[in-house]
C-alpha cells in the first residue's frame, strides 16, 4: 500500500490550514506537499533586457520565499514527526494547487479560507471557491 499524500495550498502566514492538514496526515498515515504560489504575470511588451532582469529578480524571489516561507514549516513538520515536502510555483494559484495535486498523486488539497470581500474576489471568486469547483481530488477548507 502507498502512502496517501495532502497537498497543502499555503499561504504563507495561515498556519491552521498546515496544523489541521498535519493532524489528518497523521491520522491517516500520509504525507503533506506544501506547495506556496508566488502570483506571475508574463508581460509580452518588455526588452529583452528588461525580461532578464525579470527572471533574476524570479529566481530571487524563489530563492528568498522557499528559506522564509517554506522552509520554516517543513522544520516545524519534521519536529512533529510529519513527513512532509514543499515548493515554491509562479503563475495562476488555483492551475498550480491543481496541478500539483495531479503530479503528486494526491488524495485531497487543504486550502485555507480567505475573507477577501474586494471587488475582484467577488467577480473572479477565490483561491478556495476555485479550488472546490476545479480540483480533481476533495478540498478541504478550513477556516
Amino acid at each position: 500500500m502507498t502512502q496517501e499524500t495532502f497537498v497543502v495550498a499555503f499561504a504563507g502566514d495561515d498556519m491552521n490550514v498546515v496544523d489541521y492538514a498535519a493532524e489528518r496526515a497523521a491520522k491517516a498515515g500520509a504525507k503533506l506537499h506544501l506547495v506556496h504560489v508566488l502570483e506571475w504575470s508574463p508581460y509580452s511588451f518588455l526588452t529583452p533586457e528588461e525580461l532578464e532582469q525579470r527572471h533574476v529578480r524570479r529566481r530571487n524571489e524563489l530563492a528568498r520565499a522557499q528559506g522564509a516561507v517554506i522552509d520554516p514549516v517543513l522544520k516545524t513538520l519534521a519536529e512533529r514527526e510529519i513527513p512532509a515536502s514543499g515548493e515554491i510555483r509562479y503563475g495562476s494559484v488555483v492551475d498550480l494547487v491543481i496541478d500539483t495535486a495531479k503530479s503528486t498523486g494526491a488524495t485531497m488539497i487543504f486550502v485555507g479560507r480567505t475573507t477577501s470581500s474586494s471587488m475582484s474576489a467577488r467577480v473572479f471568486g477565490t483561491v478556495s471557491l476555485g479550488l472546490a469547483q476545479a480540483a480533481p481530488v476533495p478540498t478541504v477548507i478550513v477556516p
